[in-house]
This record gives C-alpha cells, sequence and structure tokens, in this order.
C-alpha cells in the first residue's frame, strides 16, 4: 500500500508518505524505534533484523511506514490472531511470538498491532493517527472484526502505589488524569476492553497496559 497526505508541521503542510516497509528500511526502522524509545525503556525490546525479516515475509499488510522527504518518521506493525487463543489476560510476549510474530495465523479475525512508534520530532504532526487510520483501513480491507492491542500507561508509575492499573484508567477517561498513549489511542477510536498486568517489562507503566479495541463498523 501507499498513501500521500500532508502533515502539519508546526503550522505548515508537508508531504508525507505512509507505506509497507521493506529489508531497505530495516536499519532506519531501527533508528526510528531507539529515538522514540529512549531509557528507562529496555533497548533489547527495539527491533532488531531478524524481527523486522519476519514482518515483512509472514505479513507484509501489517508493516507500515511513514516518512517525510525520504526520511522515515514513524512505523507501526502489526499480525492477525484469533484472540480466543489468548484472552484479555495475555502478555505481548505471548501474542507478539517475542515480536517475531511467528504465530501470525491467516486466519486470524483480529488485526493485534504490535508496535507504534513516531520520532518525537514529528509528534503532534498527526502522523501517529494516519498511521492507525492505515490499520483501520486494513483491517476492513481484510473483513477482520476488529484491531487489538495494549495501550502503555506511562503516566500510571508514579501513581503506582496509591491506585490500580483499572483505577488509573478510569481517572483516564473522565478527565482527571491525562496520559499520553492512552489519551492518543482514544482520540484514534479506540476503546477500553480491559487490563494486563505483566504486560511487558516497562517500568513507566508498573508493567501494565490497556487492551484497546476498535471493532470494523462494516462487520
Amino acid at each position: 500500500m501507499r498513501k500521500d497526505l500532508y502533515l502539519f508541521v508546526k503550522g505548515k503542510p508537508q508531504k508525507a508518505v505512509i507505506r509497507n516497509y521493506s529489508q531497505a528500511d530495516f536499519e532506519a526502522l531501527i533508528d526510528v524505534q531507539r529515538l522514540s524509545f529512549p531509557p528507562p525503556f529496555p533497548e533489547e525490546l527495539l527491533w532488531n533484523i531478524d524481527q523486522l525479516s519476519e514482518h515483512v515475509k509472514r505479513f507484509p499488510d501489517g508493516a507500515l511506514c511513514a516518512e517525510v522527504d525520504g526520511i522515515l518518521i514513524g512505523s507501526m506493525t502489526g499480525l492477525l490472531v484469533n484472540m480466543q487463543d489468548y484472552g484479555h489476560s495475555h502478555n505481548w510476549e505471548t501474542v507478539t511470538a517475542g515480536g517475531y510474530i511467528r504465530n501470525h495465523n491467516p486466519e486470524g479475525d483480529t488485526l493485534y498491532i504490535v508496535d507504534i512508534c513516531v520520532i518525537p520530532e514529528f509528534r503532534q504532526t498527526g502522523i501517529g493517527k494516519w498511521l492507525m487510520q492505515s490499520m483501520y483501513e486494513t483491517v476492513v480491507q481484510l473483513g477482520l472484526v476488529r484491531l487489538l492491542g495494549g495501550g502503555r500507561m506511562p503516566g500510571y508509575g508514579p501513581h503506582a502505589q496509591d491506585v490500580t492499573p483499572e483505577a488509573y484508567l478510569e481517572k483516564v477517561l473522565t478527565g482527571e488524569w491525562k496520559d499520553p498513549v492512552l489519551t492518543f489511542l482514544l482520540r484514534c477510536g479506540r476503546m477500553p476492553v480491559g487490563i494486563a498486568r505483566e504486560y511487558l517489562e516497562d517500568e513507566q507503566s508498573n508493567n501494565c497496559a490497556a487492551i484497546m479495541e476498535w471493532r470494523n463498523p462494516f462487520k
């Protein structure tokens, strides 16, 4: 797939492209992850060449990147699963096969999001939302039931001793607290359907994630 669009960078339109990524993009994709997820995010969780090779081999429709002037600024990756094989208490390692997506099921009814990232310079330009929209279009095109994935809760860490992750999510939903990732996902139309503890090694989120869904409106 390829989609041409304009972002608004510091108030000015700038042309961008969303497309499937390929082997030629691997080094740049790793650089995008490094810029998007600085410490304390564990470096061993950043993509490696073997993982990226599996993405483009097993499910190229779920391997998207965004670029401006030939420079990659973001990416998003997914795979197909049947969620009855995992349930809402799953963790990232299990449902993504450690990021290698070797459990990709071509007959799956759910597009599961492995990762989305945008480099800091291009946040607030709308590119993250456009990447998400492109995945929604893939859900519709393939006739899937939904898109699903775990949303980090980086604002939860400081509150973890005082409230449960469920209570934290509720305060975000009522507008009492703000969370950069959950708020972004809500603005993209994702709906919370549960909390997963020990979802991913993530100090900022106290290892918790909100399981966020987008239902195919045509199913």
